[in-house]
C-alpha cells in the first residue's frame, strides 16, 4: 500500500512538472546555445584577442550542482569562479605559494621520492607480471600530490581513503556532466543518481574538513622549508562579497573543500593521463622509445636538464591526447565580439556556452601534416612545429592542451615537470613492449569523461635494462618545462 502511494505521488509530481514546463517557457537567462569551436584561429581570437569577453566559464559547469542551497554561493574553485578579484586572489595564491619557479628546489625531494617509488614498484612487477600502467602511475603520483597539498602528516590509511574518495570524485563529476538535463522530470526520473551525487559531495566534504582541521592545529610545528597548499589556503584572505579589495575574509569551508578537491584531482589525473598516453605511443613505436632512451642517458651524462626529444615526445602526446577534451567559456548575448567570433546570433538574454574542442584543434589538418600520426620530430629543430609549446603564444595557436589566455591552467609547468620526470625514469630503466595477450596491439580508443583517458587501460611488459634498477638522479634531466 505504501509503495503504491509513493508511486502515485511521484507520478503526480512528474505530471505537474511537465504541465508547468509546457505552460511557462524557460526564462531568457536559461536559454543558452552550446557552440562548439574547432578552429584554432577562432579560438585564438576569442581567448587571447577578446579575452575580456571570454574570461568567464558557465555558472554551472555540470548539468546538476553537487553543492546546493546557500552553500552553493561560496563553493567556487579556480576552475569555476567568475573572472575578477576573487579569481585573481585564488590563482595568485596557488602560483606564488606553490608553483613559482623559486619553489622548485623544495619540491624536488618529493618528486624524487615519488619517481624512485614508482621505479621500484615497476621493477617488482616486471618479473613475469604485466604492468597496468595507469594503476602504477596513479599509485606514485597521488601520494606526491597529497604531500604537496597536506604536507607530510598523513598515514597509509588516510592516503588510501583519500585515493578512494578522489577516484569516486572523478566518476561523480563525469556522471554529473552526463546527467540528462536540469528539468524537473529528469530530476524525478533520476532522483537516485542525483541523491548519490550529492551524498558523495557531503562525504567528501566531511573527510576533507577533518584533514584541514587537523592541519590547522599542526602546521606551525613543521620545520621543513616546503609549505603545503592547505597552509596557504588557511592564511589566505580573499575579497568579500562585493568582489572588490575593500574588505577581505577567510575562505569558507565549501571553498576550501572545492579548492582541495580541484588540486588533488587535476594534479593527479592530468599527469596520469599524459604519462599513460605517452607510454602507449612509445610501446607502439619502439624506434622512438630507443631514441628517447639514448637521449635520456646522454642527457644525464652531460647534466642536461631537459632533452629536446623528451620535450618533443611529451608535446606530441599532448597534441594528440590533451588531458581534458574541451575548454568551456560563457559569452553574454549582448557582446558583439561573441557573435563576431561564432558567426551565429546568440539567444536574447541567454548568451551561449562556448566549447573549445581541444583535441580537434590539436589535430586540425589545416595546421598539421598527417595530424593523427604520432611524430615527435615535428617539434624538433627544423620541424613544422619548431617553437610550438604547450601554451599558445599571442600570435599563433596550433594546440592548447592546457587552454589559453588568462584562464590557462596554472599548474601546467609543474604538471609537465612531473610527466617529464616519470617518462624519463621509466624509459631509462625499462624497455616497454605490448602485453603478450594484446598480440602486439595497443588500443588507442579515447574515453571522454572529465579527463581524456584510454578506454582500455594500457597493459605492457616492462623489461629492466639493468640487473637491478639504478635510478638515482634522473630527476635532474627535467627541472622544469
Amino acid at each position: 500500500m505504501l509503495l503504491m502511494l509513493v508511486t502515485l505521488l511521484l507520478c503526480f509530481l512528474f505530471g505537474l512538472a511537465v504541465f508547468r514546463r509546457r505552460r511557462a517557457p524557460a526564462p531568457a537567462a536559461r536559454r543558452q546555445r552550446t557552440i562548439k569551436i574547432r578552429d584554432a584561429a577562432v579560438a585564438r581570437r576569442a581567448l587571447i584577442d577578446h579575452a575580456d569577453v571570454f574570461s568567464n566559464r558557465p555558472a554551472a559547469l555540470f548539468a546538476v550542482p553537487l553543492v546546493t542551497g546557500l552553500r552553493r554561493r561560496r563553493s567556487d574553485n579556480i576552475l569555476s569562479v567568475p573572472y575578477g578579484s576573487l579569481w585573481r586572489a585564488l590563482r595568485c595564491n596557488l602560483t606564488v605559494e606553490l608553483l613559482h619557479p623559486t619553489r622548485l628546489a623544495s619540491i624536488e625531494p618529493l618528486q624524487r621520492d615519488a619517481v624512485e617509488s614508482l621505479v621500484a614498484d615497476v621493477a617488482d612487477r616486471s618479473a613475469g607480471e604485466v604492468v597496468v600502467v595507469r594503476e602504477r602511475i596513479r599509485a606514485a603520483v597521488f601520494p606526491l600530490v597529497v604531500r604537496l597539498c597536506f604536507g607530510d602528516g598523513l598515514g597509509e590509511h588516510q592516503l588510501r581513503e583519500l585515493q578512494r574518495l578522489m577516484k569516486d570524485f572523478v566518476l561523480a563529476i563525469g556522471d554529473a556532466n552526463r546527467f540528462p538535463g536540469k528539468s524537473w522530470p529528469a530530476r524525478l526520473l533520476h532522483w537516485t543518481r542525483l541523491h548519490r551525487l550529492r551524498a558523495f559531495r557531503r562525504r567528501q566534504a566531511d573527510y576533507f574538513l577533518r584533514l584541514i582541521a587537523a592541519r590547522r592545529q599542526t602546521r606551525h610545528t613543521d620545520d621543513g622549508v616546503f609549505r603545503p597548499y592547505v597552509d596557504s589556503l588557511l592564511d589566505l584572505r580573499v575579497p568579500d562579497a562585493d568582489n572588490t579589495c575593500r574588505s577581505r575574509r577567510a575562505l569558507t569551508d565549501d571553498e576550501m573543500v572545492s579548492l582541495v578537491s580541484e588540486f588533488l584531482g587535476a594534479g593527479t589525473e592530468t599527469v596520469v593521463s599524459c604519462v599513460e598516453w605517452t607510454l602507449a605511443h612509445l610501446v607502439i613505436e619502439p624506434e622512438a622509445q630507443d631514441k628517447l632512451h639514448r637521449e635520456v642517458i646522454d642527457g644525464e651524462r652531460h647534466r642536461v636538464m631537459l632533452t629536446p626529444y623528451l620535450r618533443a615526445v611529451m608535446l606530441e602526446s599532448l597534441r594528440l591526447h590533451p588531458p581534458v577534451p574541451l575548454v568551456m567559456r560563457y559569452a553574454h548575448a549582448a557582446s558583439p565580439a561573441a557573435e563576431e567570433m561564432t558567426g551565429l546570433p546568440l539567444p536574447a538574454g541567454g548568451g551561449a556556452r562556448m566549447h573549445f574542442m581541444v583535441r580537434d584543434i590539436g589535430r586540425d589538418g589545416k595546421a598539421w601534416t598527417e595530424p593523427n600520426v604520432f611524430r615527435p620530430e615535428r617539434f624538433m629543430a627544423g620541424g613544422e612545429a619548431e617553437g610550438v609549446g604547450p601554451l599558445p603564444g599571442p600570435k599563433e595557436m596550433r594546440m592548447m592542451p592546457f587552454a589559453a589566455g588568462r584562464r590557462s591552467c596554472p599548474g601546467m609547468g609543474i604538471g609537465m615537470a612531473h610527466v617529464g620526470l616519470i617518462v624519463a625514469a621509466l624509459v631509462r630503466e625499462f624497455e616497454w613492449a605490448p602485453a603478450a595477450a594484446a598480440r602486439g596491439r595497443v588500443d588507442l580508443t579515447e574515453l571522454d569523461g572529465f579527463f581524456k583517458t584510454m578506454r582500455t587501460p594500457l597493459r605492457a611488459r616492462a623489461t629492466p635494462r639493468h640487473a637491478r634498477p639504478r635510478y638515482t638522479t634522473a630527476y635532474q634531466v627535467v627541472n622544469h618545462i
